[in-house]
């Protein structure tokens, strides 16, 4: 298990070195890149996830109403840690409460319950995704309006792929089409990955106390909250050992993007996703145990 759980972070890691080499060397401009993997081939990628033909979006209901109090309870305790360590909240929250659930959450729970877990990993994915362009944004940049939000291309792709998740007994993209979309959204994790390693060659050793604490305080926060709801709540196995698996997961790569977007200092974001993705090798372990004995 462990040298899987290292086998799925390397890659990452190894990426995120590639970025920060070229980004010494080169020095680009990756506003353009950055803006584009927001506002389209992101979006796609949620696009794809919801119309699979592996996806039923009824049978993961209950499962989600927990992955959304794990996040929003996550939110709130890293805001009262986050006072306490009088640090802006606005940078160090939404680290904590939205998770890679995407380029490691899904291959993890195929690894560790096998294809039946591939369809709620990715509703899981989904309503992430769909808070963090909600919740998140607002956290993020305050003055973030109904109308901005309700406009944002991640929030819009969401939508429609629900639509076209509810849509299949009638309607079907076609191949190609799906095939196209697909095709651009798989693109996504290696791009959000390459502009974390160019964006960590101004990383200043002043932000790397942040990404200790956030390193930890991620994982922590979301299994805190994940054992009362599997306690609570009536879960099958499946479900309640996906719970454990995405409670433990390390902050995601777009809140480098959505932070360096609204320059709320993104550089101490980047420390927190750079280490928590490698402090993973120690906290995804605890998942997977809560989650599978």
């Amino acid at each position: 298990m462990f040298v899987r759980i290292v086998s799925i972070i390397t890659p990452v890691i190894l990426i995120i070195l590639v970025g920060w080499l070229y980004g010494r060397k080169a020095q680009p401009d990756m506003a353009g890149i950055n803006r584009a993997t927001l506002d389209v081939i992101a979006p796609l990628l949620v696009v794809s996830a919801f119309v699979s033909k592996d996806f039923v979006l009824a049978d993961q209901l209950v499962l989600l109403a927990c992955a959304i109090a794990v996040v929003l309870g996550s939110g709130v305790l890293a805001w009262i840690a986050a006072r306490a360590l009088r640090v802006d909240p606005r940078t160090f929250v939404p680290p904590m409460m939205f998770n890679n659930c995407g380029n490691m959450g899904l291959p993890l729970s195929v690894f560790a319950f096998g294809p039946a877990g591939l369809a709620p990993a990715v509703a899981l994915f989904a309503a992430s995704n769909l808070m963090h362009f909600t919740i998140g944004m607002k956290i993020v940049n305050r003055h973030a309006s109904i109308a901005q939000i309700a406009r944002n291309p991640m929030v819009l792709a969401t939508v429609a792929g629900v639509g076209l998740s509810l849509a299949k007994p009638w309607f079907a993209l076609p191949e190609p089409v799906y095939q196209s979309i697909k095709l651009l959204g798989d693109a996504t994790v290696p791009l959000m990955l390459f502009a974390l390693g160019v964006r960590m060659k101004d990383v200043s050793l002043r932000n790397w106390g942040m990404g200790v604490v956030g390193a930890a305080a991620c994982p922590l926060t979301g299994i805190a909250v994940a054992l009362p709801l599997a306690h609570w709540v009536p879960l099958t196995e499946l479900q309640r050992g996906l719970l454990f698996v995405f409670a433990a997961l390390p902050p995601a790569v777009l809140n480098f993007l959505v932070a360096d977007h609204f320059r709320q200092e993104p550089d101490q974001v980047a420390s927190i996703v750079l280490l928590g993705n490698i402090a993973a090798v120690l906290f995804i372990p605890v998942g997977l145990f809560l989650g599978l004995r």
